[in-house]
């Protein structure tokens, strides 16, 4: 059994931070759980692009309010506590907080927790991160 306390995890190297994103890693590739599972935060007023093409990601939003564009096809959602969306064909989007949005994510393949986004908004295969 695998237990772990947020607060604590704050205070530790699974704790990054990014261009105004903060993400504390709960689970990683290490816990061999086959996923990995982190809580976001993201700056009110912040705008993200990202594109994992080598990752499938789940995002529930637990707090804040803002809106998730795909870029393939312009569509626009809200994102508000109680909303998921996953990411099931590597969607590149992008990810707006009109308010702080605390977010809990899903990443299969699970990531390392040394990965860093490339200039593309995405992560390095795994193969590449190992």
């Amino acid at each position: 059994m695998i237990v772990r306390d947020f607060n604590e995890l704050k205070k530790t190297d699974k704790h990054i931070a990014d261009a105004q994103w903060t993400s504390t890693r709960m689970l990683l590739a290490q816990d061999g759980m086959g996923f990995s599972f982190h809580i976001t935060v993201l700056e009110a007023g912040s705008e993200h692009t990202f594109h994992y093409k080598h990752h499938f990601e789940s995002v529930y939003c637990m707090a804040g309010k803002g809106s998730i564009t795909d870029v393939a096809t312009g569509e626009t959602h809200e994102i508000k506590p109680g909303v998921m969306y996953a990411l099931n064909l590597n969607d590149k989007h992008i990810l707006r907080a009109e308010e702080e949005l605390h977010m809990a994510c899903c990443f299969n393949p699970p990531v390392t927790g040394t990965e860093v986004h490339r200039e593309d908004g995405s992560y390095a295969p795994a193969e590449e991160v190992a």
